[in-house]
Formats: structure tokens, sequence, C-alpha cells
């Protein structure tokens, strides 16, 4: 798994700009580089970063997150995934 710096606020929250969150998730779960993050590599992601549950969370994270329906996270869609991990991730996304 590839690591970026990262820092961590008094709150004990994670704080990456988008484009680290991005950057994070693409290079430590786009295992197979399609630039996109799967079901399977969202499941790796709530996994790695503590979540219980991590199948079930990754449907109901990626039919929540996914605007086009088509099974993937996209570049378009990032933003609605940053939404939800700032929320459930323990992550703080900064512009």
């Amino acid at each position: 798994m590839a690591f970026i710096e990262r820092n961590v606020s008094s709150d004990g929250k994670r704080v990456m700009t988008l484009q680290q969150f991005k950057q994070w998730l693409k290079t430590s779960f786009d295992t197979n580089g399609d630039g996109r993050i799967s079901k399977d590599e969202l499941r790796e992601v709530l996994r790695i970063t503590g979540g219980l549950f991590a199948s079930w969370k990754s449907n109901k994270v990626l039919k929540s997150v996914d605007a086009n329906h088509d099974g993937f996270i996209d570049d378009k869609e990032f933003i609605n995934l940053a939404h939800f991990a700032e929320k459930h991730l323990n992550i703080r996304i900064t512009k």
C-alpha cells in the first residue's frame, strides 16, 4: 500500500486535500489501475480504515456515491466519496 504524508488534526481526523484524497485512493486501492474505484476496491478501503462490516458498507456507500450507477466511483464522483469519508472514515477534506 502506498503511503502519503498526512496531517492529523487535534480531533484525531486525518487532514488532506481532495487531490490528496483522490491520489491516496488511486495509489493505494485502485488495484487494476483503471482510475476508478470498484466495489471490491472500496471494500478494501473500508476494511483498512477500520470499518466493521466492510462488504455491507461498500454496497451501501457505492449506491449512495455512484451517481451514474455504473458500479464504479470515477473522477466525477470522488467528491461524493469525500463527503462520505468526512462523515464515516475519520478524514477531513480541505480545499
